[in-house]
């Protein structure tokens, strides 16, 4: 795991920079100014960035291995990564630096290591033992291409074989080669005229150690005799070898070959099979050979004590089976079972009660690693049942399109979200506990809670509980059951829709106080939630149509002056929420062949009763429709004000502000009439696009038809917001991506168009209650809105008298014109108090919807009333502004700039929230560059600047979001989150907090090899490979065909990294811990012994006793 180490930044160096508009401009920028607003304490030496942990399902793997002892399994990918799973919470993540493909994984059995191969023919030896794993050993082939690595239980040499059919032997420990080489034209026969091809198994007789059965992939085994360096037996057959296995006793193996068949092989028998089955295959009447079926990619043979032994492997259907999912197959005794699969097998392990190949093998678990998924097989059940998995691998199940982390979270939610999302789970488990359960949770002191939501493109939205460190599921979310299906194939395009969600997530708002949770969706939809304990059947789910366009002309486009007017009455409530309807809006949908779509939402909301379980149940959907032929813009802001029941969402034609507690539609207002009269910033309002076929991402217009092919496109497959003024570089920075990560906006603004008009649209909201106006003395209720040109507006909202309920209240608007103007789109606002504290926006505590107007009351008496914050005789409120290009903050009293930073030139930043951090808040931003900085709050100090990711994504750019307390994350791949922090605290209790994978636990006793055994020989043969590999007798290997490589993480590179004092103290402890225990073994095998030997003298002497004075013809 990186560390990176900040070039802290000094505080002089802003002066470039930042400037202000106040008198105090003149001085020197970092240093306490007399006059300052706000005294400051957060500091540049509280910011250090590094990564956490990792969480999800390990990202194109390739390979895996298992500890038995231990119970760790690792998995590798194609990228060089490595994930390490132990129980529930105990996850590691590391890298190889090159990046190539991991090809095989071997565990030294408890010993704490692990050996992987890469396809870039280099081996590497990790070590465990630490809570951040790192490269021992490495080794670097130059002539050998590397294909199968053996190493034997509690052996520390390690075979290789390679790709010209030789096999090298390496010593773990000092990862040097041996002299002992066996070479591929001594191991066949001499008479072969072809080469045998790479080598595809190696393994040692698990009876006789001093036996090594060698496998090519022409079909050739070989049973190599170490001693001897010569082949005793050689197995010819004319199929392709994938895999072979032995059975414990050493008598037998089976191999895997490419024509769907097995063959059973006695080791003093080379001439022919034993057996010969096609398990899939159809046996013909006449006693011909099987239809030949797929490969048979690997198979595992197990054996039991009490019954038949099992056989498992992968593949091997027969070629009829067109388009059936890849299957793995449990044959135990008479009976075959197959299970399906979800995704392509890569690789599948049996889990087993021994680690000793030369005892039963009593098999409990099948771990089978799919390209998508994990799954785990319980051997002992009937039917053979899946293990419900602890880890959080289903974050892929559809793709993600956004993601929101908040920290430090009222800590009631996650037992809510739990309580409701524990009725979800699936039945039909496994009741065993989960088998792979090594390892121990970190003893970190961070206890806040911490809560992750993603949405994804299938419109499902997930919560995650995010705390200490892991990640969990809590409680599933599916927005498309609001709406009708397409039934049947001939609804559905022909062509793969993969790309095409019509209810993909694009962007979400969530009050953690309130618990409103409003969605927007592709299709130009936006649905409002409250959550309940209770379940209810809504007959009708309650909708919304907004007519949300831009109606001027070029030709007819109003005077400045004229026809705008900066107060906007509320229209009256209609009395059903379906009747709801702008002044503007037409009474009837128009969609015929001949006439242009009009009127028409992309989605139809469903008419059949909703059965909503307890969690997020509907509120009211609002959707946007199609004018005079031009599908509606995708919405690119959301917020929600829950003590005043307002959702406001935006996109390039304007904003729609709806009561979702009487379900109407209280504004409806274009870009350009946000701006006043008389405001310098005013821009002209651009006619309707004409009628097109969108090709990137909005409804295909299909001839006017209105059917299932009115989807939208989600955002992994392209977007049509509108462009601004940074469009061609933004374009360049996008087309670096290919299809898994293509993704066209940024959180706050459009990044691309495709018909690249030059639209403004609103890119940000911010409720307050603020002074919208340079005369108020008192703070109202305001709409902070900003655009993707840069302009931040304020609308004032006037709280009509009538009570305090809600169905009685009226609202009225403002626009009070342009507050301040920022280079690039505007990202996020905010608001502070005098003292530079947060104001959040006003909401309520939460209530049941369902529960009964007793308790509803009860929670509401139990609010706070917000005061008025007004202080006369000096600026009370601060206006913090982010945009692609700058900050700016803005004194709300007297509407001046006071504080000024230019973020970047050169760039633009993708995302910036402004977050809690040491008892104070600052400006975290994420740049397209890479860079990661903060900026203080109010005077906008640099206190941090990383080059984190020079390489990003557009993956990364819109999954990015910080959090409180020095949090972050975002999707460093389409199935994995990367969790980092940019606390100085948290990384310097980050070795605390993370789990251990290595616990000493004792190795298992080996296998009785009983009396006569012993006396006769029919035991396990040992074999001394250090004489017979060492230097002494092998000699030196050739010195060009591997290189070492000393890792980071030797002794050497341990000892510098490690703690002093306390690190040595600890290592000696546990060596001396493991030496104790390992004498206290000798000395109770060696009592054992005695026991055993006196027993055995004492009946020896009543024998002799016995037939002492009796005739051999007495016996």
């Amino acid at each position: 795991m990186k560390k990176f180490n900040i070039r802290k930044v000094l505080d002089g160096l802003t002066a470039a920079s930042s400037s202000s508009s106040s008198s105090s401009a003149t001085a020197q920028p970092g240093t306490p100014r007399e006059n300052d607003v706000v005294q400051e304490t957060l500091q540049s030496e509280h910011f250090q960035l590094c990564k956490t942990v990792r969480h999800g399902f390990p990202y194109q793997p390739s390979s895996m291995a298992f500890d038995p002892v231990q119970k760790i399994l690792a998995v590798g990918t194609q990228t060089g990564a490595l994930r390490l799973f132990g129980r529930a919470g105990v996850e590691c993540y590391c890298q190889h630096e090159s990046g190539a493909a991991v090809i095989q994984l071997q565990f030294l059995i408890n010993e704490g290591a692990l050996v992987s191969a890469l396809a870039d023919d280099s081996i590497h030896l990790w070590n465990l033992r630490q809570k951040i794993p790192a490269i021992l050993h490495s080794l670097k082939f130059s002539r050998e291409r590397i294909t199968y690595c053996h190493l034997p239980f509690q052996s520390k040499w390690l075979y290789i074989g390679s790709e010209r059919g030789n096999i090298h032997i390496v010593n773990v420990e000092s990862f040097t080669l041996s002299g002992y080489v066996i070479m591929w034209n001594k191991a066949i026969e001499l008479s072969t005229k072809t080469h045998p091809g790479p080598v595809v198994h190696i393994s040692d007789n698990p009876m006789d150690e001093g036996k090594l059965l060698i496998g090519f992939e022409c079909g050739v085994v070989v049973l190599w005799d170490l001693k001897s360096k010569k082949a005793d037996y050689r197995y010819n057959y004319d199929e392709a070898i994938h895999s072979v296995a032995w059975h414990h006793e050493g008598k037998q193996f089976v191999c895997s070959h490419s024509d769907g068949s097995l063959t059973t092989w006695n080791i003093r028998a080379p001439a022919k099979p034993a057996q010969i089955i096609t398990p899939h295959g159809k046996q013909p009447k006449d006693g011909k050979k099987p239809e030949p079926c797929k490969p048979i990619l690997k198979v595992e043979y197990k054996t039991t004590r009490a019954g038949d032994p099992f056989m498992v492997l992968s593949g091997g259907l027969s070629y009829d089976t067109v388009g059936r999912r890849a299957c793995l197959t449990v044959m135990h005794g008479k009976s075959t079972t197959v299970l399906e699969m979800d995704y392509p097998i890569v690789d599948f392990l049996t889990l087993c009660e021994t680690p000793y190949p030369n005892d039963f093998q009593e098999p409990y678990a099948v771990v089978v690693l799919l390209e998508k998924d994990l799954v785990v097989i319980d051997l002992g059940q009937i039917g053979y049942p899946i293990f419900e998995s602890p880890y959080p691998l289903s974050i892929h199940e559809s793709p993600v399109t956004c993601c929101e982390y908040f920290a430090d979270c009222p800590s009631e939610l996650i037992p809510a979200l739990y309580s409701v999302g524990s009725r979800q789970k699936r039945q039909g488990y496994s009741k065993k506990e989960w088998p792979i359960s090594g390892g121990n949770w970190g003893q970190g002191t961070q206890t806040y809670p911490e809560i992750i939501i993603t949405g994804h493109a299938d419109g499902s939205i997930k919560f995650w509980d995010a705390s200490a460190l892991m990640l969990q599921v809590l409680y599933k979310l599916k927005t498309a059951k609001v709406f009708e299906r397409a039934r049947g194939k001939e609804e559905k395009p022909s062509t793969d829709i993969v790309d095409e969600d019509p209810f993909a997530i694009q962007t979400l708002f969530w009050c953690p106080e309130s618990r409103m949770l409003c969605v927007a969706g592709v299709s130009a939809h936006v649905i409002i939630y409250r959550f309940s304990k209770q379940e209810v059947t809504t007959e009708v789910v309650q909708l919304l149509e907004v007519r949300l366009q831009c109606e001027f002309s070029e030709v007819d486009s109003p005077d400045p002056g004229g026809e705008q007017t900066p107060t906007l009455p509320t229209p009256a409530a209609p009395s059903s929420p379906q009747e709801a309807e702008p002044p503007n809006q037409l009474t009837a949908g128009v969609n015929s062949s001949e006439g242009a779509r009009d009127n028409i939402p992309c989605l139809q909301v469903r008419s059949s009763p909703l059965k909503q379980s307890p969690g997020y149940q509907v509120e009211l959907v609002v959707q946007l429709v199609w004018v005079s032929g031009e599908p509606p813009q995708q919405i690119t802001s959301l917020a929600v004000n829950s003590s005043l029941g307002l959702v406001v969402f935006g996109n390039s034609n304007g904003l729609a502000v709806v009561d979702y507690v009487q379900k109407t539609l209280l504004l409806n207002l274009g870009t350009s009439e946000l701006y006043s009269p008389s405001d310098p910033c005013q821009r002209q309002p651009r006619s309707p696009r004409k009628p097109r076929q969108p090709s990137g991402g909005f409804c295909d217009s299909n001839d006017g038809s209105n059917n299932s092919e009115d989807r939208c496109k989600s955002p992994t497959s392209g977007s049509t917001s509108p462009c601004n003024s940074d469009d061609e570089r933004k374009q360049n920075f996008i087309e670096k991506d290919g299809k898994d990560n293509a993704f066209t906006r940024s959180r706050s603004s459009s990044v691309t168009s495709i018909d690249r008009e030059s639209r403004e649209a609103i890119s940000s909201f911010y409720f307050c209650e603020s002074f919208p106006r340079k005369s108020d003395s008192l703070a109202s209720p305001c709409l902070l809105v900003g655009t993707t040109q840069g302009s931040v507006m304020m609308v004032a909202l006037g709280l009509q008298p009538g009570g305090d309920q809600k169905p009685q209240q009226t609202l009225s608007f403002a626009s009070c014109g342009t507050l301040v103007q920022l280079k690039g789109g505007i990202l996020t606002m905010a608001l502070l108090d005098a003292a530079g504290t947060l104001l959040p926006p006003s909401c309520e505590a939460w209530y049941d919807p369902n529960a009964s107007d007793e308790e509803k009351e009860k929670v509401r008496r139990r609010r706070p009333a917000t005061p008025p914050s007004s202080q006369e005789g000096q600026d009370s409120q601060f206006a913090v502004l982010c945009s692609e290009k700058q900050a700016k903050v803005v004194a709300m009293t007297s509407q001046t700039i006071i504080y000024k930073h230019n973020i970047t030139e050169t760039s633009f930043v993708l995302r910036a929230d402004v977050v809690q951090m040491a008892g104070t808040y600052c400006i975290a931003c994420f740049c397209a560059n890479g860079h990661i900085m903060s900026l203080s709050l109010p005077s906008l100090r640099p206190l941090l600047d990383i080059n984190y990711l020079p390489l990003t994504d557009m993956r990364i750019a819109r999954t990015f979001c910080f959090s409180n307390l020095g949090q972050a994350l975002y999707l460093t791949s389409p199935t994995e989150i990367q969790r980092i922090t940019y606390s100085q605290e948290t990384c310097d209790n980050l070795q605390e907090m993370l789990s251990e994978l290595f616990t000493p636990v004792e190795t298992p006793e080996a296998p009785n090899r009983g009396f006569f055994k012993g006396l006769f020989g029919g035991g396990a043969q040992s074999l001394d490979r250090e004489d017979l590999f060492g230097e002494t007798t092998a000699g030196k290997a050739s010195r060009s065909l591997a290189q070492h490589i000393p890792g980071p993480g030797s002794m050497e590179g341990m000892k510098g990294a490690a703690s002093g004092v306390v690190g040595d103290l600890a290592r000696a402890r546990v060596a001396l811990d493991e030496r104790g225990q390992k004498l206290g073994e000798l000395e109770e095998r060696t009592a054992a012994m005695m026991a055993s030997a006196e027993s055995f003298s004492k009946h020896a002497h009543n024998m002799m006793v016995k037939y002492k004075d009796k005739k051999w013809y007495q016996l």
